[in-house]
């Protein structure tokens, strides 16, 4: 089932009632069935939400994501226990021998640069040259095929001189926005499948506490992308606004395909997660990722 996101931007009271979320603004009350929830997002600093209600999202695998004082997605809580065989997934995930994390990280950016090259494609933009390199990634990506894949890709994506940065200029706070929601989706995914988030395949960060779903991300950014593109075209708008939020928030909705099945991309990462769970045991060896665009 598709699950709802909730956005909060106004001062809210949020409490739980009977498996419902209550909640209560200035102009009236609502009740929503937890169950149907997958996201919150909690960006006005005067919300209040009590500890039931929060036991609750968690417990039904909610991501609840809380923004800073910029009104920035800057934390989130995950369900650190929603797998019954919790111990033995971390384990096998633990002892991933290092050919096996290569091997992976491998089908992960010939993915990524294989929905680089669609989208440019898809965007009438040259794309032949990250055919090649999609060709010619290496185990662990050693020669840095990524590197060479996004500089061409980010030169070209745009109709005007634009600098990849995580806090330059317009439109990167809209890629961000919407490159954290995506990290919050894949992370709720891999937590749901017993995976450990802090333990990633190629990514590692003693201070990053989600370097799996750095990694598990990786092919899905192009979606973002072509999300920001749109919205650069609907709202003509330099600012990150709040509708501009909640168009960026629609991503997790989009449809994607695989072999002979489609899904919104909320269902597809649970997907993917469990094939990552599925490799680490070693009954399969790819990890199941979806074409972005048919």
């Amino acid at each position: 089932m598709l699950k709802r996101t909730l956005f909060f931007a106004n001062k809210t009271s949020i409490t739980t009632k009977w498996e419902q979320l209550v909640v209560k603004t200035e102009s009236g009350e609502k009740t929503v069935p937890i169950e149907d929830i997958g996201f919150i997002v909690i960006e006005n600093q005067e919300i209040y939400v009590s500890i039931p209600a929060l036991n609750k999202l968690i417990d039904n695998n909610v991501a609840v994501i809380f923004c800073d004082a910029k009104h920035m997605p800057s934390s989130m809580l995950l369900n650190l226990n929603g797998h019954h065989t919790q111990q033995e997934l971390f384990s096998n995930q633990i002892k991933a021998s290092e050919p096996l994390k290569k091997q992976l990280w491998r089908q992960i950016i010939k993915k990524k640069i294989k929905h680089q090259a669609q989208h440019l494609e898809k965007t009438a933009k040259p794309f032949e040259v990250l055919k090649f390199h999609e060709s010619k990634v290496l185990s662990g990506d050693t020669d840095n095929r990524e590197g060479a894949a996004a500089a061409h890709y980010w030169k070209h994506l745009f109709d005007f001189e634009f600098k990849r940065e995580r806090y330059g200029d317009y439109p990167n706070p809209f890629l961000n926005y919407g490159y954290i929601v995506l990290r919050a989706a894949v992370a709720r995914s891999l937590a749901a499948s017993g995976l450990l988030c802090t333990l990633g395949i190629h990514h590692h960060n003693k201070y990053n506490a989600f370097c799996l779903a750095d990694d598990v991300m990786e092919p899905y950014r192009p979606l973002v992308d072509a999300k920001v593109l749109q919205i650069m075209n609907d709202y003509k708008e330099n600012e990150l606004t709040t509708d501009i939020k909640l168009a960026l928030l629609s991503v997790l909705t989009e449809t994607v395909y695989f072999k002979t099945t489609k899904s919104p991309l909320m269902v597809a990462l649970s997907r993917t997660a469990s094939s990552l769970q599925q490799c680490y045991n070693g009954t399969a060896k790819k990890i199941s990722y979806p074409r972005l665009w048919n």
